[in-house]
Order: C-alpha cells, then sequence, then structure tokens
C-alpha cells in the first residue's frame, strides 16, 4: 500500500491495522538497530528497568527469567530470549545470580541503565521528527478509540 499522492478519503479508507502493523514493525526495527549500535539490545535494557528499584520492580527482589518474561509478557516479542539475554548481563558485571536463579540488578547495571536511558530521546527525536505533538496525541487518541471500539483494552 502507498500514500503518494492518495487524497484524504483514499487514505482514511485504507486498514488501520495494516498500517499500524507497518508502524510497528519500523518502529521496532529502527529502536532495536539504534540500540544495537550502541552496544546494547532492547530486552537487556527491558531486564536491567525490570529489576532496578528506580525503575520497574516494584520491591526490588529480584526476579527469575519467567517472573521476568511474565512481568515483559506485553511488550516482548517472540525471538527474545531472555536467558540468552541476562548471560550477556551476566558476564557484563550488570546483574548477579542467587541460588533460588533469581537476578539482581549490580550497581554497575544500574549505571549502564541510567547511561541507556540517556539514548531514548534522542531515539524518539528521530521517530517523531515532523511531527508536532498535537497530531502525535491525535494519533493516539484515534488508535486508543480503535482499541476500545474493537473490545480491547488499553493497558
Amino acid at each position: 500500500m502507498t500514500t503518494q499522492h492518495v487524497s484524504d478519503a483514499e487514505l482514511a479508507g485504507q486498514p488501520a491495522a495494516y498500517w499500524t502493523g507497518v508502524a510497528y514493525e519500523a518502529l521496532i526495527a529502527y529502536t532495536r538497530k539504534q540500540q544495537a549500535e550502541l552496544g546494547f539490545t532492547q530486552p537487556q535494557f527491558w531486564l536491567l528497568r525490570n529489576l532496578s528499584t528506580n525503575d520497574l520492580s516494584p520491591d526490588g527482589q529480584g526476579m527469575t527469567v519467567p517472573e521476568l518474561q511474565q512481568a515483559m509478557h506485553t511488550y516482548i516479542r517472540p525471538e527474545d530470549d531472555l536467558t540468552a539475554e541476562s548471560e550477556v548481563l551476566l558476564e557484563r558485571g550488570w546483574l548477579t545470580r542467587d541460588a533460588d536463579e533469581r537476578l539482581w540488578i549490580t550497581e554497575a547495571g544500574e549505571e549502564a541503565r541510567v547511561g541507556i536511558k540517556r539514548h531514548a530521546p534522542a531515539i524518539r527525536a528521530r521517530i517523531h521528527q515532523g511531527i508536532d505533538d498535537a497530531d502525535y496525541a491525535t494519533a493516539l487518541r484515534v488508535l486508543q478509540q480503535m482499541i476500545r471500539n474493537t473490545g480491547g483494552t488499553l493497558g
């Protein structure tokens, strides 16, 4: 499908599911490429975030890989291997593992999480280039209404 020289009426008739799927794949691919160039993967960042009491961890008690998979079930992709990704972070000294197989973020891991997070605004800025905040907000409201219209839930 193309949008070159397409009227608003023609564009409005195109399937939202197609375009949201194309957008999702493009955004994930772009984000992951940028992160890989910076030396980390999106799942590695998610692991650090979910284990940090300064981010997503509710209690700082460490988590097993299955618990992390459950915590990330709404955004993890089928090809993401949290076991392999956690092994990389263990080798880097960003995580430790206890006798109960629970992963814990280290001080070095927390420093890495903070450093990695600093790259997010630049990635977001490139994705949002040429889109003003009002148009972006409108697009999200439209998508949220489509979700409600089809019986879905909003996160």
